[in-house]
């Protein structure tokens, strides 16, 4: 039986070390499931993987959607297990069970009846709206299986196990390409699905990942000897309260990349081809600073329940530093292997040059998300995220839209775009911990 790990005592390196480490390595075969679906999509046609690129900011707000409303459960989960109160902590997993149920039933529906329009918008029509259609039916349609694996992740992320996501990512990818080839192209009795087979394939190998996570929490210490369920709206209204904030800030995520596609879309098929797959190596790069984000909201809740105001302070300046050396290595892979990546996906010569100048200018942006993504989870550990609200606003929607209007109006080439972006996120990191130095003195 696994038992959780008290955070609230002990070195604090050595704890982001055991939780960051396993996330990030999860992290790192969840976005190698990315890649590969893009790859496929790549040798199937170029329309195909443009439609991939046009679904990729609906399917990331579902993704966003269930990912932040799971944070609001491991703030709560972490600050329980912080008190010392067993009890409370479990009540909140039952109910967060039933939060999770019908969240997967809102977002199938919104999902399934309002992803076309978000498409025709983008400017998918005849063909490509075909090919796109084909694929976020399925994704939508599955969407419980993506909230369920959130919601139980969320809960071993609270009580220092990322191991068992790690082992789920690692296996699902394996498997994810097993299943993109043979979904695709046919055979034992299957036909040939196409885009479609790549939808397929990643709904089945989340529901068998949502199998194994809910297997190991019922493995675990937290999750033995069970209250009488009871349902409680005060920890519902908590997830919500908690939940809420990030939820926004991910959907505004998800949000702003629509904006970018549709301003990129000008530019045509193959400028959001290309800035789809940057993105996508970007995501690559980005991993480990993922996997201090896990730890660091672990950590905080935990320590913020127990009321340990320097371990919060300590915790923070020590991700600080590990996300500046990271962010120097980040920068020569960048530079020295940028366009052999791009080249993996597609031959198309100017599909890699627009991703080749999206990466270099982001590159120079990746400290920044870096110092955002922990702020982040600072505020969340210690339960006061709304101003993820004003600052996803802010960075996602406000500044790129005023910013890309005047670009437009000017008809100032992409790489301004890519400036530009990476200008506002260095806004929105020293924005985050001005805000986050007047809640907490470091």
């Amino acid at each position: 039986m696994y038992k959780e790990t008290d955070l609230t005592k002990g070195d604090i390196g050595k704890h982001i070390k055991n939780i960051a480490l396993p996330a990030s390595i999860g992290y790192f075969f969840h976005t190698m499931f990315n890649v590969t679906d893009t790859y496929f999509a790549g040798h199937i046609s170029s329309v195909a993987l443009a439609a991939l690129s046009f679904n990729f900011s609906i399917f990331f707000m579902i993704i966003a959607i269930a990912g932040g409303m799971s944070q609001g459960t491991t703030a709560l989960v972490g600050n329980a297990l912080g008190e010392n109160d067993n009890t409370k902590a479990k009540n909140i997993i039952l109910n967060s069970f039933i939060f999770a149920l019908f969240l997967s039933l809102a977002l199938t529906l919104l999902g399934y009846f309002v992803s076309p329009f978000l498409l025709v918008v983008l400017g998918a029509k005849d063909e490509y709206l075909k090919e796109s259609l084909a694929y976020i039916d399925i994704i939508v349609l599955s969407s419980s299986f993506y909230v369920g694996a959130f919601f139980v992740n969320a809960i071993l992320n609270a009580i220092g196990n990322t191991k068992a996501f790690r082992n789920f990512l690692t296996g699902g990818f394996v498997l994810n390409i097993f299943l993109d080839y043979w979904f695709i192209k046919g055979g034992a009795g299957l036909e040939q699905m196409g885009i479609a087979g790549i939808a397929l394939a990643t709904s089945v190998v989340e529901f068998l990942g949502f199998c194994y996570l809910f297997w190991v929490l019922k493995k675990s210490h937290i999750f033995s000897n069970l209250p009488k369920f009871h349902f409680d709206i005060n920890i519902i209204l908590s997830i919500l309260k908690q939940g809420f904030p990030p939820t926004l800030n991910m959907i505004l995520m998800a949000l702003g990349m629509y904006i970018i596609t549709y301003f990129i879309a000008d530019f045509g098929d193959n400028a959001v081809a290309g800035y789809g797959v940057a993105v996508r190596i970007e995501q690559i790069v980005l991993l480990p600073s993922i996997g201090i984000n896990v730890a660091v909201l672990a950590l905080v809740s935990q320590n913020n329940g127990a009321n340990q105001h320097k371990r919060i302070i300590d915790t923070i300046s020590y991700a600080k530093k590990i996300g500046f050396v990271l962010w120097v290595f980040s920068i020569f892979f960048i530079f020295i292997f940028s366009k052999e990546l791009l080249y993996f996906f597609s031959n198309n010569t100017q599909i890699i040059e627009i991703g080749k100048w999206y990466l270099y200018t982001t590159a120079f942006a990746l400290y920044a998300y870096m110092l955002v993504f922990i702020h982040i989870s600072l505020l969340q550990g210690i339960k006061k995220p709304s101003f993820l609200v004003i600052l996803g606003v802010l960075r996602q929607i406000i500044i790129p839209v005023i910013v890309f209007m005047i670009l437009k109006l000017f008809k100032l080439s992409i790489i301004y775009y890519w400036i530009s972006m990476a200008l506002t996120i260095w806004f929105s990191a020293y924005l985050i911990m001005w805000y986050s130095n007047k809640i907490i003195k470091f």
